[in-house]
């Protein structure tokens, strides 16, 4: 087979070896874009390299076939250094149609390579992807490294002899592409064959099918002259603390966070939802864990989830709910009940792009307004975002301490980006952490619903069955002590301050701010949260690295802010804030400080790209 390796590029022993490599997959819904993302994003963790991926799927459930609404994407970024984003522009795109080539072409990096099932460039696909003309033959793609494949006859040809139809025969051509992919980078199959026998177990045939193509794409890499520019590539694996390591999405991390922050308050988990996008991966992740005692509970609507979950806090459980933003809008009056009640409730907002129902499937921060300022009256709750998916794990954590020690609701951010991506995870032992249970050992003469601790303003969790501790609650403001109902103006000034005080009060709980990169004064902060971290953090590296004074300060309390907060940012001569929404934080920080901060937003449903924060890095500093 070697002999057929004409070209010294084709020569598995001359690879070119390369730090990084950014792959686009994109094809139809219909095309499996996603599960081959997943599979070599899975079979590159296995060979040791750093990655971050990006999920990018359309929001319709079934676009008619071939048009530019259907199209998914997936987006890979691996390599032997620290990978923190999931690459601003790909080095390769895999098209599997024309609709996938004309949405995604653009990304593409000047020299690119581009790799196409032509057999799907017919007339009727070109027209309805908006070409006039094809783009294979009229030019357009001189700028990049163009492989043309008739992947189409390929695959029909590899599975002819499991007797499947022809509709069922193309299913299998991601995994035909995803065997070219896999030579071309240096992947080993055995994983993914693996897979496939335990995915299709009951289906032999199928498996049997896929396996073939999967072979099929990996041998015509290996037997043909993919043409000048077609290199194989080799990516050393990456630098990394020793340790058991899996790829984790944000949705999985933050289920197991939950978990994991319930254990150590010793607390049992209620999971009260309603399925949204791209929320609804922490449901599907919590309902595989019975085995810890979680109870998960799909509701009829936004309402009764929540109240479901408050109903659990005051049973004893930590009541949990999530929720996108125009769910979270529709659980705004149960939040204030929660509030004034003063029950622990963590409440997860995967933030998408809106308003009202707005981009289902891309990313957003747009709902930090909504999370600090947005109920009805006074009524403060803690706010924390996680930055990665892997953070989502410890902030999930965070999230069930703050909740169970300060009787409040708090509610968790993250986003469709975090919920979806994917990166290693080192698993952490969590027998190692110091564990929080609750404390219920009150005395019952003493006791009264809304008495204070002194230190923590928390009232009191006494639970149904506690002899001696029966009482009321509710919405209605009831005065301080007792519980009792009362309109008394001077109780209401007093319960709203000390709902107040309660929340502000958390700031000395927390950790102190810290600099993620950079001195703790200079010329510029980069101020960000959520899921902003990696390209500011890759940026602001990169910026460093070249002399300036700038330096990254990313937020994981939101609210209330870490006690050091304002006299850091008030060390730098100048606070940018990038953002995926209109400029939300630097709001709240010229709110609470009276720093000019300057944002720096981005509102395309896409995150942001390395390039974007170093351009703001330098307009801000020149200017």
């Amino acid at each position: 087979m070697n002999e057929l390796n004409i070209k010294a590029g084709q020569n598995p022993s001359s690879r070119k070896e390369v730090p990084s490599v950014v792959i686009r997959f994109a094809g139809d819904s219909g095309d499996g874009i996603q599960i081959t993302g997943s599979r070599f994003t899975d079979t590159t963790a296995l060979a040791g390299n750093d990655l971050a991926t990006f999920p990018d799927f359309p929001a319709e459930i079934r676009a008619p076939v071939g048009t530019t609404f259907g199209v998914s994407a997936f987006q890979i970024n691996f390599g032997s250094r620290r990978i923190e984003t999931h690459g601003d522009d790909p080095d390769v795109l895999v098209a599997l149609n024309p609709a996938a080539l004309m949405v995604n072409i653009a990304r593409l990096k000047n020299g690119g390579t581009v790799i196409v099932d032509s057999g799907t460039f017919t007339d009727r696909n070109l027209k309805k992807a908006g070409y006039k003309s094809n783009p294979l033959e009229d030019g357009s793609l001189a700028a990049y490294s163009l492989l043309e494949i008739d992947i189409t006859k390929l695959v029909l040809e590899s599975v002819k002899e499991f007797g499947l139809s022809q509709k069922e025969g193309l299913r299998c051509k991601n995994f035909w592409i995803l065997g070219l992919v896999f030579w071309i980078y240096g992947r080993k199959r055995e994983d993914t064959v693996e897979w496939l026998k335990t995915k299709f177990a009951k289906r032999p045939e199928i498996a049997n099918a896929n396996i073939a193509a999967l072979n099929a794409g990996h041998v015509y890499g290996e037997v043909s002259e993919l043409g000048d520019g077609f290199d194989l590539y080799s990516i050393p694996a990456a630098e990394m603390p020793a340790g058991l390591y899996r790829t984790v999405t944000g949705g999985e991390a933050l289920a197991w966070g939950l978990v994991a922050g319930a254990e150590l308050a010793d607390l049992k988990i209620f999971f009260g939802s309603y399925p949204i996008t791209p929320a609804s991966p922490v449901l599907h992740s919590l309902a595989r864990l019975k085995q810890f005692g979680v109870k998960t509970f799909q509701a009829e609507d936004e309402i009764a989830a929540i109240c479901s979950a408050i109903g659990a806090s005051y049973a004893g459980a930590l009541g949990i709910t999530s929720s996108s933003g125009p769910g979270i809008a529709l659980k705004g009056e149960a939040i204030g009940l929660a509030i004034s009640t003063e029950l622990p409730l963590i409440i997860v907002n995967s933030q998408r792009a809106g308003p009202s129902t707005g981009l289902p499937t891309k990313t957003e921060q747009s709902d930090l307004y909504q999370a600090v300022y947005g109920r009805n009256a006074d009524a403060p709750l803690v706010v924390l975002a996680s930055r990665s998916p892997s953070d989502c794990f410890e902030v999930a954590i965070e999230a069930c301490r703050l909740a169970a020690k300060y009787m409040t609701p708090v509610m968790l951010l993250t986003d469709g980006y975090i919920g979806n991506a994917a990166e290693p995870w080192l698993i952490p032992t969590v027998s190692d952490r110091e564990p929080f249970p609750v404390n219920r050992d009150i005395d019952p003469e003493a006791f009264a619903p809304y008495s204070r601790d002194p230190e923590t303003l928390a009232r009191p969790w006494a639970v149904p069955g506690m002899a001696g501790f029966e009482h009321r609650i509710g919405g209605i403001e009831k005065e301080d002590g007792s519980g009792n109902i009362s309109y008394e103006p001077e109780n209401h000034q007093q319960m709203t301050d000390l709902r107040r005080n309660k929340i502000l009060g958390i700031a000395k709980d927390i950790p102190a701010q810290a600099v993620e990169a950079g001195l703790e004064t200079g010329d510029l902060a980069v101020v960000g949260w959520g899921s902003t971290y990696g390209p500011i953090s890759r940026a602001v590296d990169n910026k460093i690295s070249a002399g300036k004074s700038v330096s990254h300060i990313h937020l994981r309390h939101i609210w209330p802010f870490p006690e050091n907060l304002e006299s850091l940012l008030r060390g730098f001569k100048k606070v940018i804030v990038p953002e995926m929404n209109d400029g939300q934080l630097k709001t709240v920080l010229r709110d609470q400080f009276l720093i000019d901060a300057v944002p720096v937003t981005k509102v395309t449903g896409q995150p942001f790209k390395i390039s974007e924060i170093e351009d703001a890095i330098d307009q801000a500093l020149e200017s």
